[in-house]
């Protein structure tokens, strides 16, 4: 059984200032206690397309589990959480105003495979002053298929942690929105004086 779950929010900021923010949502300080389950992150690969207008990146990121149902502690040894490592590609399309964003786990892939879709785009009502963000995860935990219920829950468990994470990093894009926000004012202001 596969468990997908489809989540949308739509930023009152512009495309431009949303997608800046979603890149510092892992570098900024105040990250780590936002978004404790968040490790490590790393830039493998970078690159720009000038035709195209497109920026194409791969990074690393590193999370703790939430802690894990006792079936799944069974299968691996009896830790109560591990570290999972994931793989985020990431293509902004700037002249289009889209940017996707593709995780998924290349650890514990013998147990559980995630994949996260994220997409932001100008908002069609407002597209310039309003961002739309579109989420769907994909949930399947493979080694309990044969016993359905206990997959089950294993996969719901999962989808529960993964829908508080996403609207803490939702919520930590907001706030760095709002910084870019006031920053971009305070620039303005110097600028004219």
């Amino acid at each position: 059984m596969v468990l997908t779950y489809t989540q949308e929010h739509v930023y009152r900021h512009p495309w431009d200032r949303v997608t800046a923010a979603a890149w510092r949502k892992f570098t900024d300080p105040e990250a780590s206690s936002a978004l404790s389950h968040v490790v490590d992150v790393h830039t493998l690969s970078r690159r720009f397309d000038p035709d195209a207008g497109r920026l194409h990146t791969t990074r690393s990121i590193t999370v703790r589990s939430p802690p894990l149902p006792f079936p799944l502690r069974a299968l691996i040894g009896g830790a109560p959480a591990v570290f999972c490592h994931c793989i985020e590609t990431t293509v902004a399309d700037a002249p289009r105003r889209h940017m996707e964003v593709v995780a998924r786990n290349a650890g514990l892939r013998r147990l559980i495979e995630v994949e996260e879709r994220s997409i932001y785009e100008p908002h069609p009502l407002e597209p310039d002053r309003w961002t739309m963000f579109r989420q769907e995860t994909r949930i399947r935990c493979k080694p309990l298929s044969a016993l359905a219920s206990i997959a089950e829950k294993v996969e719901q468990r999962c989808a529960e942690r993964f829908l508080q994470n996403s609207a803490k990093g939702r919520d930590f894009v907001e706030r760095i929105c709002d910084y870019l926000e006031a920053e971009a004012s305070s620039s303005s202001i110097a600028a004219a004086q």
